[in-house]
């Protein structure tokens, strides 16, 4: 059902192609070898390149489980796949998968992109779709097609991990107990911009963790 559900998303989103970027969240990387969630999203980003569906990347995500921050190594993946280094853009804050969209497409706002959509895997754009229609987000959907990507050939690049690592790392889960990370995966930690709170219950409950709305 859920991979249906994406093949029906990705064919409603690829009917407003190209996109100026795709946003793609990141994963840990354990410093060997990438996750099958890696290798998924990445060469789903380079497909989406290549196809012209979508102009730029931004790989999202901090160093959250293990000291390699996850936009890095997926840039560095991505690079040496052949994707121009100048179309990648990178967002590092992002601890959760709620703050790897938002904070990405606030990134995507300001640097002019006006055609945003999410790229990522079935199971992940099941729950961050409806994110992002809760706040009315303008960002179109465009999931991993599992039949399509098996016919990808999907080859794991040599990179460069040590270039991705942060000094002095705490995992995570030993700054954040279970409940406050379950709270930041729902979006509790993010700083809103009050514009793009829609209503005004939105505005509301959010009040206390609310930036002035930009220009």
């Amino acid at each position: 059902m859920m991979f249906r559900s994406a093949e029906k998303a990705f064919k409603e989103g690829i009917g407003q192609q190209p996109y100026d970027v795709v946003i793609v969240p990141g994963f840990p990387y354990n410093g060997q070898n990438w996750d099958r969630v890696v290798k998924m999203r990445v060469h789903w980003a380079n497909f989406l390149y290549r196809k012209g569906y979508a102009k730029n990347i931004i790989f999202s995500g901090s160093a959250v489980a293990t000291p390699y921050i996850e936009s890095r190594i997926m840039k560095q993946y991505a690079v040496a796949m052949g994707v121009a280094e100048d179309r990648i853009f990178i967002e590092e804050k992002a601890e959760h998968s709620t703050e790897n969209v938002y904070y990405s497409f606030c990134m995507a706002r300001d640097m002019g992109f006006t055609k945003v959509a999410l790229a990522t895997d079935p199971y992940q754009n099941s729950y961050m779709s409806k994110f992002a229609r809760r706040f009315e987000l303008p960002i179109g959907f465009l999931p991993t097609v599992l039949d399509t990507l098996r016919s990808l050939k999907m080859d794991e690049p040599g990179i460069n991990p040590a270039l991705a690592m942060r000094k002095d790392f705490v995992r995570l889960s030993e700054r954040e107990h279970f409940f406050q990370r379950f709270k930041g995966t729902m979006g509790g930690y993010i700083q809103w911009y009050e514009s793009d709170l829609k209503t005004k219950k939105l505005k509301r409950r959010y009040k206390n963790r609310t930036l002035p709305a930009k220009e």
